[in-house]
């Protein structure tokens, strides 16, 4: 069984074997044209005879891409005769071995694994920074010795084949073969996020107000060690592996969220409200997120409202896995991985998950201060009309103490609606100011209500011990 995961150079060494020992090499075409002559559900029996006439008459044969067999036999739910195939795969490997003949298969692990258990499985490593060299060279020849390879695998270590060649076919047709060109490609074209940048609002971090210790603490412990190469290369810096944004709601963390994700692009990943939690799509749709991040590693996987999926207890599975990756109990690749949460209450976290050594950075988001909601006040401001601009911020400034960044936010756009309803009905206009401060008396009576509504939900939480935690806060937090 020569197992590896697609692109790794399966087929081809299955065609150096056979130009060195000769034999039989199917394909899955000539598998599929074999069938096309018999039942659509003989697809054990014609594999059988196949590879069975040619174990008759050749000392090796030869099964490529025995994979995409084992998904429709063995993973297609609506097949008849799921896991059938194991029983041919027995009598060809039980034949071979009886008349000393080599059967080999190859495929990527995750079917193979299913396969004869008499077999001797052999796995093709991951490349390393020769092998990208190599392979570089092989497709453009000396037009790619001027590449640091080196670099380019720290920055993408899981490559395939297939994405050498695109990158540097692609170049050379574009003369920018050179390292920093390469990384870029793979940045637009390779590496894949999973989310769309273009339904992501565009925030800077660099403009985001009264969070400067924590945007300072993000850049030198997660912006650095991923953007910087050359520092860390001499430091060998890496993102820390745990880091926990805590703070009450509209204090600012998902926005942190949207500023990294533009920031980071493909190295960045996001776990949030459309991720149903206590079904079954949950957790595949988390094991895809983490493995794409293994992928692009350096990488960072963001869980927004972290503290939402353990509210009802019974996550316990996921639970479980964070605690995993954390401790760094899988591959180095995991270890390249930062996990990155929001919550509003660390208290709100199982304990054992936020203990010291798992979580490496606490960054914690508070209500601004006057200079703060002062400097968020006036960057919303400058934005708008001439006619509502000349406002008296140090009174907005001295009635908006409890009030967060988006409550701040909400001032604004209530102050803009006032202004823009009196308009429409023609009434009296009052000064800018005046609208705003109307503003905050209804962003403080929703404030209220919603405390309330807040208390009332969490004394009822307490009593329906029966209720299972979602994650409900809907992506849309993230994209608005």
């Amino acid at each position: 069984m020569l197992s590896g995961n697609l692109g790794l150079g399966k087929t081809t060494l299955v065609e150096a074997l056979h130009n060195r020992l000769g034999g039989k090499v199917f394909q899955m075409k000539d598998f599929i044209d074999s069938l096309r002559q018999h039942h659509p559900l003989a697809i054990e029996e014609v594999f059988e005879q196949l590879v069975m006439d040619a174990l008759n008459g050749h000392d090796v044969v030869f099964v490529d891409d025995m994979h995409l067999l084992c998904n429709l036999t063995y993973q297609g739910h609506a097949y008849p005769r799921a896991h059938l195939l194991n029983i041919p795969v027995q009598i060809l490997s039980s034949y071979a071995v009886r008349t000393n003949k080599k059967l080999i298969f190859s495929g990527q692990p995750y079917a193979l694994s299913t396969l004869a258990q008499e077999a001797c499985y052999v796995g093709m490593a991951r490349f390393q920074i020769e092998d990208y060299q190599a392979l570089c060279q092989h497709y453009v020849r000396d037009e790619a010795i001027a590449l640091d390879y080196a670099k380019i695998y720290r920055f993408a270590s899981k490559l395939n084949a297939y994405q050498l060649k695109d990158a540097c076919l692609s170049l050379r047709r574009k003369n920018h073969l050179e390292t920093e060109h390469f990384i870029n490609y793979l940045k637009a074209r390779q590496l894949i996020s999973n989310i769309n940048l273009e339904e992501i609002q565009a925030v800077d971090l660099n403009t985001l107000k009264g969070v400067d210790d924590v945007i300072e603490s993000l850049e030198a412990n997660i912006i650095l060690p991923l953007e910087n190469d050359a520092l860390a290369t001499e430091f060998d810096l890496k993102p820390k592996r745990g880091v926990l944004l805590a703070g009450p709601p509209g204090t600012g963390k998902t926005t942190i969220g949207r500023a990294l994700a533009r920031r980071l692009k493909s190295k960045f990943f996001l776990i949030d409200g459309t991720f149903i939690s206590g079904t079954g799509d949950f957790y595949g749709g988390v094991h895809r997120v983490f493995e794409a991040a293994k992928q692009n590693a350096p990488s960072i996987v963001f869980i927004d409202d972290g503290d939402v999926i353990f509210e009802g207890g019974d996550e316990l599975g996921f639970y479980r896995y964070l605690l995993t990756l954390l401790d760094g109990l899988e591959s180095e690749s995991v270890g390249r991985v930062c996990l990155m949460m929001t919550a509003m209450q660390a208290s709100s976290l199982p304990p054992a998950l936020v203990r010291s050594g798992r979580i490496e950075l606490w960054l914690e988001l508070r209500l601004p201060n006057d200079d703060a909601r002062s400097a968020i006040l006036k960057q919303h401001l400058c934005q708008l009309p001439t006619v509502l601009s000349n406002v008296d911020v140090s009174r907005l400034v001295s009635e908006t103490n409890d009030f967060t960044g988006a409550d701040l936010k909400r001032l604004i756009e209530d102050g803009k609606t006032l202004y823009a309803y009196d308009c429409s009905r023609q009434r009296p206009l009052r000064s800018a100011t005046e609208y705003f401060l109307s503003a905050v008396e209804l962003v403080k009576n929703n404030k209220a209500i919603y405390a309330q509504a807040d208390s009332q939900a969490r004394q009822q939480h307490s009593v329906k011990h029966g209720y299972r935690g979602t994650m409900r806060i809907s992506r849309q937090n993230m994209i608005e």
